[in-house]
């Protein structure tokens, strides 16, 4: 057994004796987030459709001395997702945190969504997070407290070639300001982190068409590089400790100024931004180690 040698900026057991859900644990800004956590004291249940994926992690978290749980499951499924949590509070007898960062989309034009597969993504990234409050929620938070972060886009200005995920992104944005208002009596954070693009597994889900995209928008970022998972998961980390106690019913973009850049004019060509690379297994997506 080895100890983790993930370089969190937050203090060594932080999250000590508690229990944190991370959804979508088995790959890229989940998997790192989990990893972080274990790494400041927390126990985390891992939660996806994915096992073999969530298995693998777990192995990566017990190989370094972490504690962890796997849940198969699909968000989607208002039972399933009940199940996962009766089994998480029999399991550790709470839930102080709740990561909604499952989800997921494809590339294309509106014009060409089939209503079916609209529906699907929107199900997806906004539904099944929904379901997961709900229970979270009623099932221990609204006696106890807790902490949720819901995982959005960075949609401010729309996300042409991904209309269903931003539709669905934008949803969950006000349903995280509509909750942190309605359970703020029982104790309850709610906020939203909102990545710009993260250099992750997930870029390698997209089409030849997609990955072109992603390509294309490096230029209208500020900061002139893609985000990195760990900077993802600080900003994520931050919102679930007590030094956001304050904090309820916001979003942090982590998107590296993009949200603000102005449309069509162009952006100084720099190397000035240093990317903060605290996870200690990184996994660059293909499309970007055939780029170098």
């Amino acid at each position: 057994m080895t100890r983790s040698t993930f370089r969190s900026v937050f203090r060594p057991g932080l999250f000590a004796g508690q229990t944190v859900i991370v959804t979508g644990g088995g790959s890229g800004i989940g998997r790192c987030t989990a990893h972080e956590l274990v790494h400041l004291g927390a126990h985390v249940a891992l939660v996806g459709r994915n096992v073999e994926k969530l298995r693998a992690v777990h192995e990566e978290l017990l190989a370094e001395g972490g504690d962890a749980s796997v849940h198969g499951c699909d968000i989607r499924d208002d039972s399933a997702v009940a199940s996962v949590v009766e089994s998480v509070l029999a399991m550790h007898g709470r839930i102080d945190g709740l990561v909604n960062n499952a989800g997921g989309q494809y590339y294309g034009a509106m014009k060409d969504f089939t209503t079916r597969g609209f529906e699907a993504v929107v199900r997806t990234n906004l539904t099944g997070g929904f379901i997961f409050m709900r229970e979270v929620y009623t099932h221990w938070m609204e006696r106890n407290g807790g902490v949720i972060v819901n995982m959005i886009a960075a949609v401010d200005h729309g996300l042409p070639g991904f209309a269903h995920s931003a539709a669905a992104r934008s949803g969950m944005l006000n349903l995280t300001e509509t909750a942190a208002v309605e359970w703020a009596p029982s104790g309850v954070r709610v906020n939203a982190v909102a990545p710009g693009l993260i250099a992750s597994s997930g870029f390698d889900n997209y089409s030849a068409d997609g990955a072109a995209a992603i390509h294309e928008h490096l230029a209208g970022i500020p900061l002139q590089r893609y985000g990195d998972v760990s900077e993802v998961s600080a900003a994520i980390v931050y919102l679930l400790s007590p030094a956001a106690a304050y904090v309820t019913g916001t979003c942090l973009r982590v998107d590296g100024g993009a949200v603000n850049a102005p449309g069509g004019q162009p952006l100084a060509a720099h190397e000035r931004s240093k990317p903060f690379c605290g996870f200690h297994l990184p996994s660059l997506p293909a499309m970007l180690k055939s780029s170098e």
